[in-house]
């Protein structure tokens, strides 16, 4: 399905337009402030949730300070289970943050409560020690 887009008013001229505005129905003020589409068939489909996210947003308040998602996945916990077959998956995501490359090694450190995985290569720009997990018994 292909879309249009329109190019949709932000910051202090989406406050002014929305207080103009302000006799009509929400959608047809986020049509007017430009947040909808027109698909091929002609249709206009109205963008709400990203209407009501500049609007926030002009008003100064963040959804979400760390920056744009691209919405797909799952946001880390920094938190794992034990899998039925006795294995823990770390995960993209903490191996991404900390740079590590398929091939990497680490050597396995048990202790009382925790796992700690050392860095086996010599890059002194990593993180060598990472505590991955602490049981709670």
């Amino acid at each position: 399905m292909t879309e249009t887009q329109t190019t949709p008013l932000t910051g202090k001229a989406l406050l002014q337009k929305v207080k103009e505005l302000s006799h009509l129905p929400r959608r047809e003020t986020a049509k007017r402030c430009g947040y909808y589409t027109v698909t091929k068939n002609d249709q206009t489909r109205v963008n709400l949730t990203d209407f009501y996210d500049a609007v926030l947003a002009a008003k100064g308040v963040p959804l979400d300070p760390e920056g744009t998602k691209d919405g797909r996945g799952r946001e880390p916990t920094y938190r794992v289970s034990v899998h039925k077959n006795g294995q823990i998956v770390i995960g993209a995501t903490y191996t991404q943050a900390m740079g590590l490359k398929p091939g990497d090694e680490f050597e396995i450190k048990l202790g009382y409560k925790h796992i700690h995985l050392k860095q086996v290569d010599g890059d002194p720009t990593r993180v060598e020690d990472q505590e991955l997990a602490t049981a709670n018994a």
